[in-house]
C-alpha cells in the first residue's frame, strides 16, 4: 500500500470536486442568479409552488445557503412570511440532491472532454456570458474528474481488510451520521460529503446502509452551516436557519431506526447489476446510485411530511426565537441586509444593498417628516434627537458604500457597474439630506430661539405645503431607486413644476408679509426664506436619485424650467 500516493490522489481528487463545484455554481448564479431572484419573490402564496421553485432554483444554483440567504433577506423585508420561506427551503433540500444524481452517473471518462470545451470557452471568447457557459462546463468537468481521482485512489483500499473492516462499522448508522455531520461541517459543502460517499461506493467500498448514514449526517451537517451562518443576523434569519435544523434533525431521527427496510425499498427502485459480476464489482455498479436514489427520497419525503406542518414550525421557530418585547431598546443601528456571502453573486448582492437603501431611507424619512413640527414648535430637544438618528444613517452610508466597493471588485456586466454607480450616488444623497436636516436645521432653531423669532401660522401653512411636497417627492424616489421603478423616477423628475408652483407661492407671501409692521420683520423673512432653499435642496437630492434610475435612451418629461434655483451643495 502506498499509503502516500494515494492519500494525495484523494485529497487531490477532493480539492479538484470542490473547485469545479465553487466554479459551477459561481457561474450558475451569475448566468441566472437574478432570474431566480425573481422566480423566488413571486412566491407568495402556494406552499407547493413554493417547495417545487426551491427545487428548480438551488438546483440551478447549484447552492442551498445561496437560497436561503435571499429568502432571509425577503422575510426582513416582509416580503415574504417564514411560513411561506419554510416551504422554499424544503424544496432547496431537494434541489441539492441532484449534484449527488449528477454525479452518480458513471460519465467520469469524459470529464477531461467537458475541461477542455470549457477552458477553451474562456480562452478565446470575450464575451462575459460565453465565458461564463465556459467556466459552467470546465467546473462541471473538474467535478467528474475529481470523483475518478477520488475513486482510483481508493481503488488499493478494496483488497485491505482493515480499512473493509472499518466501513463495515460505518454501517452502524449513528456511527455514519456522526463521521459524516463532521465532515460536512467541516467543508461545509453536503454535495461534497456526497460526493465522497459516492466515489467509496464506486469501488464497492460501502452498502447501501452505511451510504444512507451517511447521507443522514451529511443533512445535519449542513444545518450546522445554516446554523452559524445566522449567528448575529436579524430575528428572521436565525428562524430560518432554525426551522431548517429542526426539520432535517427531527427527519433523520426519524429514519435511524427505518435505514433496513429504506434501503430495501431504494434496492427495489434502482438499477441491478448483472449476476456474473463478482461481489464488490456488483457492489460499485448498483451502490452510487442507490446512495443518490436515497438521497434524493429522503429529502423528497422530509418535503411532503412537513410541507403541511409548516404553520407549526413557524410557530415552534417563533416560540425558540421570540420578538423583543415591548418596550425594550430595539437597535438596528447596523445593516441587517447586507451580506459577504453574496459578494461574489452581483446581481443578488446589489437586490441586498437596495433592500439596505431602503432601511437607511427609513431612517431619512423619520428625520425629514419630523423636521417641520420640530421647526415650528422650537422643540430643541426633539431637533437634537436627530443626531442620533443622523449617526445611524452615517453609518450605514458608510456600511453600503464599502460593501458596494467590495462588490466592484468582482468581473461585472456593463448594467451591473452602471447599478453600483447609481446606487452610491442614492445612498450619497440620502446621507447629504440627513446631514441636512441635522446640521443646517438645528443651526437655525438655535438661531430662532436666541433672536425669539416667531414665525406665524400663515407662513407655517405655506411652507408646511411645500414640505408635504418634498416629502413625497422623497418617498417617491425611494421607492425608484429600491424597486428600479422607472415610473417612480419619472413621477419625482415631473414634480419639478409642483414644487416651483410652491416655491413661488411661498416667495409672493413672503414679499406680502414683508411690509407687516411687526416686531423682528426681516431677521424672520431671513429664516423663512432660507428654510425654503432647504427644502428645495432636500428636492434636488430626491430628483437626482430618481434621475439615475431613468434609462438614458428613455425620454425623460419635458419641463419648462429644467434647474430649480438652488443653492449648491457644499458636499
Amino acid at each position: 500500500m502506498n499509503w502516500w500516493l494515494m492519500l494525495m490522489t484523494l485529497l487531490g481528487g477532493l480539492a479538484l470536486f470542490l473547485y469545479g463545484m465553487e466554479k459551477m455554481a459561481d457561474a450558475l448564479k451569475a448566468v441566472a442568479g437574478d432570474r431566480m431572484k425573481q422566480i423566488l419573490a413571486t412566491v407568495t402564496t402556494s406552499r407547493i409552488m413554493g417547495m417545487l421553485t426551491g427545487a428548480f432554483v438551488t438546483a440551478v444554483i447549484q447552492s442551498s445557503s445561496v437560497t436561503t440567504v435571499i429568502l432571509v433577506g425577503f422575510v426582513s423585508a416582509n416580503l415574504m412570511s417564514l411560513s411561506q420561506a419554510i416551504g422554499v427551503i424544503l424544496g432547496a433540500n431537494i434541489g441539492t440532491t441532484i449534484t449527488a444524481q449528477i454525479v452518480a452517473f458513471k460519465i467520469t471518462k469524459y470529464s477531461l472532454i467537458l475541461i477542455i470545451a470549457g477552458f477553451s470557452m474562456l480562452f478565446i471568447s470575450k464575451k462575459n456570458l460565453i465565458r461564463q457557459y465556459g467556466q459552467l462546463i470546465m467546473g462541471l468537468g473538474l467535478i467528474f474528474f475529481g470523483m475518478s481521482m477520488m475513486s482510483d485512489g481508493m481503488r488499493p483500499l478494496r483488497n485491505y481488510e482493515p480499512f473493509i473492516a472499518l466501513m463495515q462499522e460505518v454501517s452502524n448508522p449513528i456511527i455514519g451520521i456522526l463521521i459524516a455531520t463532521a465532515f460536512t461541517a467541516l467543508v461545509q459543502s453536503s454535495s461534497a460529503t456526497m460526493g465522497v460517499v459516492i466515489a467509496l461506493g464506486m469501488q464497492g467500498l460501502i452498502s447501501i446502509e452505511a451510504g444512507i448514514a451517511l447521507a443522514l449526517g451529511a443533512n445535519i451537517g449542513t444545518c450546522i452551516t445554516a446554523g452559524l451562518a445566522s449567528l448575529g443576523k436579524p430575528r428572521e434569519a436565525v428562524r430560518v436557519a432554525v426551522a431548517h435544523i429542526t426539520f432535517n434533525v427531527v427527519g433523520v431521527l426519524f429514519l435511524i431506526a427505518l435505514i433496513p427496510w429504506f434501503a430495501e425499498f431504494v434496492r427495489y427502485i434502482s438499477p441491478v447489476a448483472t449476476s456474473d459480476l463478482a461481489e464488490m464489482d456488483k457492489l460499485a455498479f448498483e451502490t452510487p446510485r442507490q446512495i443518490a436514489n436515497a438521497h434524493t427520497l429522503f429529502n423528497v419525503g422530509i418535503g411532503i411530511i412537513f410541507l403541511p406542518l409548516a404553520g407549526y414550525l413557524t410557530r415552534f421557530s417563533e416560540w425558540l426565537v421570540p420578538d423583543i418585547p415591548l418596550g425594550e431598546e430595539i437597535s438596528l443601528d447596523h445593516a441587517i441586509f447586507l451580506d459577504e456571502d453574496l459578494i461574489d453573486t452581483p446581481s443578488l448582492a446589489l437586490h441586498r444593498v437596495r433592500m439596505e437603501i431602503a432601511h437607511m431611507g427609513e431612517s431619512v424619512k423619520e428625520m425629514l417628516k419630523n423636521s417641520m413640527p420640530a421647526f415650528f414648535s422650537s422643540d430643541l430637544s426633539q431637533m437634537k434627537q436627530f443626531a442620533k438618528i443622523d449617526d445611524k444613517i452615517d453609518f450605514l452610508h458608510d456600511q453600503i458604500i464599502f460593501y458596494l466597493g467590495q462588490l466592484s471588485k468582482n468581473s461585472l456586466s456593463d448594467q451591473q457597474s452602471k447599478e453600483i454607480a447609481e446606487l452610491m450616488r442614492a445612498t450619497n444623497d440620502l446621507e447629504r439630506i440627513g446631514d441636512l436636516i441635522e446640521t443646517d436645521l438645528i443651526v437655525l432653531a438655535e438661531k430662532c430661539k436666541a433672536q425669539n423669532i416667531q414665525i406665524s401660522q400663515e407662513t407655517q401653512e405655506v411652507l408646511f405645503q411645500l414640505h408635504d411636497v418634498v416629502c413625497r417627492a422623497l418617498y417617491t424616489a425611494l421607492n425608484a431607486v429600491t424597486g428600479k421603478d422607472i415610473d417612480a423616477a419619472q413621477t419625482v423628475r415631473a414634480m419639478k413644476a409642483e414644487i416651483s408652483q410652491q416655491v413661488s407661492a411661498a416667495e409672493v407671501h413672503q414679499a406680502q408679509r414683508l411690509v407687516v409692521h411687526e416686531p423682528l420683520r426681516l431677521p424672520t423673512y431671513a429664516v423663512e426664506i432660507e428654510l425654503i432653499e432647504k427644502l428645495k435642496r432636500i428636492y434636488d437630492y430626491a430628483s437626482q436619485m430618481a434621475k439615475a434610475v431613468i434609462p438614458k435612451t428613455n425620454p425623460e418629461p419635458q419641463q419648462e424650467n429644467e434647474a430649480l434655483p438652488i443653492t449648491q451643495s457644499r458636499d
